[in-house]
């Protein structure tokens, strides 16, 4: 049988293996304290929001991916001529690091801070983004690492600061410019559209249009003789370039300018709204850059046959109405009031006032910028005829 000091002996042996084989599974994870919180990562971050005045991501190699800067109220986006930002979308993502809480102290190992991808981000294989917010009293400056294995929390490092964290929330921002911009540039419907030209550098030309507001379809001129549209919608999406018109990208156009042999795309509406685009190509991307401007004589045209279409309806509708009701009819009737009736019609004058306000807007957009549209956009811009028509019939007798 053992004695007693045999047993103690074992004890002590069991107690210091346990104790090794803890030391040696906690050496290889990150340091981890659940029990550990240190608030915000941000701490007063959320009550001066309205005094950031830019936001700068940067990524391996220290290199500058995003600059956000605020310039006269307006946020632009320096790697891209400052064109202006997303507001929506920037400020929900720092909404998003104002509340973000730190849960978990994590490894404050810098050999071990790549597992995390909070490393230096001077590093060439840094997985992170460093983020400078610069305004508020206290400026911020954290990397972002990769997201927890969850999804929902990412793990962070304060730039100045050992230690590294699991912060709550998603708060990976887009690394590139292009995704920081706001892409929406115009939506004019296709029902707008009165006709559509397209003159490329070769001098060939395409015409479409409708012969009144309302047409379903959109009908080809000049078909050459012998051939004839694919189908009859086929020409309709051509009109649709315009409608929900968003961006995926831009230059200024100092940078990437409209050479003179550009396609030249032309869109009139029916109320004299003119939109021209033009289209060419730098290596592989494809550039588009948009004026607007208003053909008076038929803007003006348009609004009085609109103005004399409602006075008529309007008289039609008071015809219909039958007799005039007495006083006596409406003594026990409350008096109408300005919100129960239709708004005003508006004068000729009022509506061309509004299209060349629209002119405006547009061209306010559109000046000083070469825009990369989505392919399917491009492909309807750069149309020719034969892309329209029906193949050509073999004109060769068949062989039996």
């Amino acid at each position: 049988m053992m004695n007693q000091k045999t047993l103690i002996g074992l004890a002590v042996v069991a107690v210091v293996a346990v104790g090794a084989a803890l030391a040696l599974n906690h050496s290889r994870q990150p340091a981890s304290n659940t029990g550990a919180q240190a608030g915000l990562l941000a701490p007063g971050l959320a009550e001066e929001l309205d005094k950031i005045k830019t936001v700068e991501l940067l990524t391996a190699n220290n290199a500058a991916a995003v600059t956000l800067e605020q310039k006269d109220g307006r946020w632009g986006v320096a790697q891209r001529g400052g064109y202006p930002a997303d507001v929506g979308k920037l400020r929900a993502w720092l909404l998003k690091v104002a509340d973000a809480r730190l849960l978990e102290q994590k490894t404050s190992d810098p050999a071990r801070y790549a597992d995390l991808g909070v490393s230096d981000i001077k590093e060439p294989e840094a997985k992170g983004i460093e983020v400078h917010i610069t305004g508020p009293a206290k400026p911020v400056d954290f990397i972002v690492g990769l997201p927890s294995a969850h999804g929902g929390d990412t793990f962070v490092r304060r730039s100045a600061e050992a230690q590294s964290w699991l912060a709550k929330g998603s708060l990976l921002p887009d690394k590139q410019a292009s995704d920081w911009l706001h892409k929406d540039l115009a939506n004019i419907s296709s029902d707008r559209i009165a006709s559509v030209t397209i003159t490329h550098a070769d001098g060939q030309r395409l015409h479409l249009g409708k012969a009144k507001a309302g047409d379903s379809q959109f009908t080809i001129s000049d078909i050459p003789k012998g051939r004839e549209a694919s189908s009859e919608f086929v020409a309709n999406g051509l009109a649709s370039v315009l409608s929900e018109l968003r961006l995926d990208d831009v230059a200024s156009s100092s940078e990437i300018p409209a050479p003179a042999d550009a396609t030249l795309a032309r869109y009139q509406t029916f109320d004299g709204l003119v939109i021209e685009a033009r289209q060419w190509k730098v290596a592989d991307k494809a550039y588009v850059a948009f004026s607007a401007s208003l053909d008076e004589t038929v803007a003006t045209a348009h609004a009085k046959a609109a103005a004399e279409k409602e006075s008529a309806e309007v008289g039609t509708t008071d015809a219909e109405k039958g007799p005039e009701v007495t006083s006596a009819d409406t003594e026990d009737k409350p008096a109408s009031t300005e919100s129960d009736s239709n708004p005003p019609a508006k004068t000729p004058e009022q509506a061309v006032a509004d299209l060349k306000a629209e002119v405006d807007a547009l061209n306010a957009t559109f000046a000083g910028w070469s825009f990369v549209l989505p392919a399917y956009k491009i492909g309807n811009i750069d149309k020719r005829m034969e892309d329209l028509l029906k193949p050509k019939a073999d004109s060769k007798p068949a062989t039996k």
